[in-house]
């Protein structure tokens, strides 16, 4: 049985299942090593403006709040990292989740790249969910708000892996018009005198408020200050869930099977068609669940600007790359950006080290970065490989063994 990872088994493998399996086959030092050179190389960007990259990626780091984890941090220092570190883990919430929407449509050899538009009508669905319905009690309201974002973003997603499934439609470019189809439904619905603005406040294109009935409890930290909600044992539960999944069911079996050979699974008797379709609702569910816990765990309410300037969608595309498609590697991959994106918000990083107006740059350039060295760490391994089936092919195979007995 050939190596689903040596360059002649991979013929009939789409182009998302080949990067898929390379990042596989890549263990956990090349992430590292991915991660240290995207830094890096941010690092020289910001020497170019003039600035110190040391000190820089210090303050970085003081604002993310991860000093909390050292007993030597004490007084104001840890009462003020506690908080850092709060809202630190409430950007990897939903980080984690839509990191796990594009791990695992690549794992199906899909790319998701709609994991905006997903993360936007999960939203949608939770906020008039939660805004709606007062007096219900807290536990049943959470659900179904919480229920309404993931099956918002499974319908979303399904679309286009119906579409994938039927007339073959190409799932990059059937997301990325759904992501916008997404962001303009939303601003249309928030508006000025659009059908969820708030009735309240009709010179402001916002929704109503999430009652307080659907908001999810705090844990750690003040509810006033945005302390940690419960959305993140939800986002680790959904982890636990993806791990099983894939790995512990017949479901997880195909899916794994159409991705490396979609040739190979239909001819096993799979249905590749009805794959396509549950892999997206999947990856949909995720990233809505994603939009679901931001709405009400920490904002509340959604705003036309909000809906417009989020990138969190597509920073899941990074995290998965850099988490190598696994279940414990997107948990650090978001923990990671979720850490960059706090440390170089405009509370926490100091003028004087660097500019906070530009922080937000720096996050995107190492995320950019992180998908350039690992596109390139793809190149590289299948060059190699390609070149390592050449030689063997020219060598032809090793001589055998001469039997026992002769000379």
């Amino acid at each position: 049985m050939s190596d689903p990872l040596e360059p002649g088994s991979i013929s009939a493998q789409t182009p998302a299942s080949r990067l898929a399996a390379y990042i596989r086959g890549g263990g956990v030092v090349v992430p590292m090593l991915t991660a240290l050179l995207a830094f890096a190389i941010g690092g020289l960007v910001v020497l170019l403006t003039g600035n110190d990259p040391i000190a820089t990626y210090r303050a970085i780091f003081e604002g993310t709040g991860l000093q909390w984890l050292f007993p030597w941090v004490t007084g104001e220092d840890r009462t003020l990292a506690a908080l850092n570190l709060q809202q630190t883990l409430i950007v990897t919430t939903p980080l984690i989740l839509v990191g796990l929407a594009v791990a695992f449509a690549f794992r199906a050899g899909l790319f998701n790249i709609g994991g905006q538009g997903q993360y936007i009508v999960g939203s949608i669905a939770a906020v008039w969910v939660g805004s709606s319905f007062a007096g219900m009690p807290s536990f049943l309201h959470i659900v179904l708000a919480i229920a309404a974002a993931c099956l918002a973003g499974a319908f979303w997603a399904g679309i286009a892996g119906l579409l994938k499934a039927t007339v073959g439609a190409n799932e990059v470019i059937s997301t990325i018009m759904l992501n916008y189809i997404a962001l303009w439904i939303g601003v249309y619905l928030f508006a000025l005198g659009g059908p969820l603005q708030n009735e309240r406040d009709p010179s402001v294109p916002v929704s109503s408020d999430v009652v307080e009935s659907a908001r999810l409890p705090v844990f750690w930290g003040d509810p006033i200050l945005q302390g940690l909600h419960i959305g993140l044992f939800i986002a680790l539960a959904a982890v636990v869930a993806f791990w099983l999944l894939l790995n512990r069911s017949t479901i997880g079996y195909e899916v794994r099977a159409v991705g490396l050979n979609p040739e190979a699974a239909r001819y096993g008797g799979m249905s590749v068609a009805k794959n396509y379709v549950l892999v997206m609702a999947v990856c949909g569910l995720f990233a809505g669940l994603a939009g679901g816990l931001d709405v009400l765990g920490w904002e509340f309410r959604l705003a036309t600007n909000d809906i417009q300037v989020s990138q969190i969608g597509f920073l899941g595309i990074a995290v998965a790359l850099l988490g190598r498609n696994t279940a414990v590697g997107t948990v650090a991959a978001a923990l990671l950006f979720g850490a960059l994106v706090s440390g170089t918000s405009q509370r926490n990083l100091d003028p004087s080290i660097f500019q906070p107006e530009l922080a937000a740059n720096l996050t995107l350039i190492i995320q950019g970065l992180v998908v350039l060295v690992v596109s390139a760490d793809v190149l590289v391994l299948g060059v190699l490989r390609r070149g390592r089936g050449l030689i063997f092919r020219r060598r032809g195979p090793p001589p055998a063994a001469a039997p026992e007995g002769e000379a």
